[in-house]
């Protein structure tokens, strides 16, 4: 439980805390008159509505209504209480704290005291390091830094690059034994280690290159060491401590983010030094994982500070760079998938990191390279035909059934059109012929990947109904209204869907061979009477027989038909998805995640893709819907308009 705050501590907090310094850590802001505009955090905001005053210290969102100050804005995004808020940022500001009960009091001092004598620890060792670097000892590891690394002696400073000495207690001897820290409190730092059965610490790096890392306050809350011998790891971080988590924190986070506002993009490479080195060429927008696959949080992180969302990782191109591309896409598929962020891939020539690249080339041919860099889907189609011999019958199979299993996963249809052409085209290479073939074989498997939702076990009866009716709007529409029958065509094909119901399909088979034997024309009537003539077997059905004839309603849907087939299609659509997800369900409770967690993991992406899809056209419906009613408010009277209102 959060303590009971003295309001004097209350009130210095908010006479002393920056709106915009608070809320420009979560939110990319722009400068607009006095003001700033940002993308709402607290809903899906797709044009800047949201406002920070800092004149008034307010913030408000003219799309969702959110409002208040700092304090509101750190409790609404973080879910924390007030007394939690406020404690974050009087020890942010520096501010005394005081509350009411003495007995809270000492347990909240005590609480603070421990995080700020870690900063006090961390930040002694950064100088401790920084100043050994400079000593006969740490000679070799300045050597490598300006010789081998060729940084300067101001990009040395920036980063407080340091050498831990080689002695076992070395660092122990400093903080324990000179600076009299508590041994817990410098273990709780992750500088030292006990021994195995007791008998003291030794010093956790020894004879390595120090690399601070930092929180966005640029205050040091672990170290990545640089072996400068063959000691085994290359490099060791820091462990988990109260003050670092390495799923959390990116390097350099500190330093790029005013850059990757600016330029609207952020660079993720591996390695400590490859974000130095691009920092040192001026190409300050970069950041680095710390050893471990990148996570969803640090993308996240990384997205506070872009507009469009723009992410590039560029990772060694070797087999573990691959690896390392492969997991961080993993890790983010479904946001790329929404377009909740536009992530690209650069590998560049020859094999070479950042760091080496620059050491031959300007910054100038790097920043070329990253604006060129291709969409993660296209890299990962070029992965998949990299040294694929396409004349070998066995490695065209193999590559075609990738490319198939790939583009299977994307939910979105008319994406999935443009990549299957766009793969047929690359598998041809350059025979136009066998391209239509390919694009024709490719469509097929690609549906055989996503499992289309046509066996009924997975059909609810209200799912029927839904169908039955959509699908009526739109084999009627398409025998009445002739200019519409592209529309309703293109639309079936780039959404993959096809008539469920039986004597519906039927209808439809017929109608599609008629028009391909004759030539039909643009007359309603014309087509009706060639489909009564022909096929008597099928319209003799009832419900086949309505589809001909038209009432006060149907005659409505006419007048509205452009609104009426974007609704019926997307009622189609999300039965489809409603099933599919039924089925991947179903997979999934009879998959073991231990011995097949990635035929689990495949199905819970699967499972999270239609329910995303579900969603969105959830959300389309309603603008339908809105489209409806207004449109009906203006061409009907005003008992129809009430009566759609109350339907």
């Amino acid at each position: 439980m959060s303590p009971r705050l003295h309001p004097d501590t209350i009130e210095e907090v908010k006479q002393r805390v920056d709106i915009v310094d608070v809320v420009s850590e979560h939110v990319v802001l722009r400068k607009r008159g006095k003001d700033f505009t940002g993308l709402c955090p607290f809903h899906d905001d797709k044009s800047p509505s949201f406002s920070v005053s800092p004149g008034k210290q307010f913030y408000y969102c003219f799309s969702c209504g959110a409002g208040g100050n700092a304090i509101k804005f750190l409790m609404e995004l973080g879910k924390q209480s007030f007394g939690d808020v406020v404690l974050e940022l009087a020890r942010r500001y520096q501010v005394p704290i005081k509350t009411l009960e003495p007995e809270q009091r000492q347990e909240l001092q005590r609480q603070l005291s421990l995080r700020e004598q870690l900063y006090e620890i961390l930040a002694l060792t950064t100088k401790f390091y920084e100043h050994a670097l400079r000593q006969p000892t740490g000679e070799k590891a300045l050597t490598y830094l300006l010789t081998t690394r060729q940084f300067g002696e101001e990009t040395i400073q920036q980063f407080q690059l340091g050498y831990a000495p080689g002695g076992w207690q070395t660092l122990y001897g400093y903080l324990v034994e000179q600076k009299r820290f508590p041994v817990e409190l410098v273990e709780q730092a992750g500088l030292i280690v006990p021994r195995q059965g007791g008998g003291g610490y030794y010093d956790r790096f020894r004879d390595r290159l120090m690399i601070p890392i930092h929180d966005l306050q640029g205050r040091t809350i672990g170290f990545g060491g640089r072996t400068l011998s063959d000691e085994q790891p290359k490099y060791l971080n820091s462990p988990e401590t109260e003050l670092f988590d390495k799923g959390k924190t990116l390097f350099a986070l500190d330093l790029a983010r005013a850059a990757i506002a600016k330029e609207d993009r952020a660079v993720v490479v591996e390695g400590y030094f490859d974000a130095i080195a691009l920092h040192a060429a001026g190409i300050t927008n970069a950041v680095a994982s710390l050893g471990t696959a990148l996570s969803l949080v640090q993308v996240k992180q990384l997205l506070r500070y872009t507009e469009s969302k723009q992410i590039v990782f560029n990772f060694d191109d070797d087999s573990a760079g691959q690896r390392a591309a492969e997991r961080a896409i993993g890790e983010v598929a479904d946001l790329a998938y929404r377009g909740e962020v536009q992530l690209r891939v650069l590998n560049l020539p020859d094999g070479k990191d950042p760091d080496e690249f620059l050491k031959t080339h300007s910054p100038a041919d790097y920043r070329d390279l990253l604006t060129d860099a291709p969409l993660w889907i296209d890299w990962q189609i070029q992965q998949i035909l990299a040294g694929t011999e396409l004349d070998k019958a066995d490695q065209f199979q193999q590559g075609t059934e990738a490319i198939a299993k790939l583009l299977g996963n994307l939910p979105n249809a008319s994406l999935r059109t443009h990549y299957i052409h766009h793969c047929a085209e690359l598998l041809s290479q350059g025979n136009a012929r066998l391209a239509l073939q390919l694009e024709s074989d490719l469509r097929t498997q690609v549906r055989g990947q996503r499992w289309h939702g046509r066996s009924q076990r997975w059909q609810s009866a209200g799912d029927r109904t839904l169908l039955a009716e959509s699908e009526a709007q739109l084999l009627r529409l398409y025998l009445h209204v002739p200019e519409q029958r592209p529309t309703i065509i293109e639309a079936l094909e780039e959404r993959d869907l096809d008539f469920s119901i039986s004597h519906h399909r039927l209808l439809w088979q017929q109608i599609l061979e008629l028009e391909e034997g004759t030539s039909i024309g643009s007359d309603a009537h014309s087509l009706i009477q060639q489909v009564q003539d022909r096929y008597t077997e099928v319209t003799n059905h009832p419900e086949i027989q309505a589809l001909f004839q038209l009432n006060e309603k149907t005659r409505r849907d006419i007048v509205r038909a452009p609104l009426v087939i974007r609704a019926a299609i997307a009622s189609m659509e999300r039965v489809m998805c409603e099933k599919r997800r039924r089925h991947f369900i179903e997979l999934w409770k009879q998959t073991d995640c231990i011995t097949d967690p990635e035929e689990s993991q495949r199905l819970q992406y699967q499972i999270n893709a239609e329910t995303q899809r579900i969603e969105a056209l959830d959300r389309q419906q309603r603008q339908v819907t809105f489209e409806d009613l207004t449109q009906t408010a203006w061409v009907g009277d005003v008992d129809q308009f009430t009566e759609s209102v109350q339907v």
